[in-house]
């Protein structure tokens, strides 16, 4: 299947969920944020977000420092 993450055309295998998606790129879920056709989607509906043939998906980590 291939999507949009972060402005680059993407094809994904298995990840069917946001949730599986942020798992197979090694994402800390605590730690970013994300957008699926331009609709912030909270983390508790990731399992139930299903990813479909050209989504567009935004992703922002956020990275801590001093």
């Amino acid at each position: 299947m291939n999507i949009r993450i972060n402005g680059r055309d993407e094809k994904i295998g298995k990840a069917a969920n946001i949730a599986e998606l942020i798992s197979d790129k090694g994402l800390s879920p605590a730690r970013v944020v994300v957008e699926h056709n331009l609709l912030i989607v909270p983390q508790e509906e990731w399992v139930r977000t299903i990813l479909k043939e050209d989504d567009n998906i935004e992703i922002v980590s956020f990275v801590g420092g001093g």
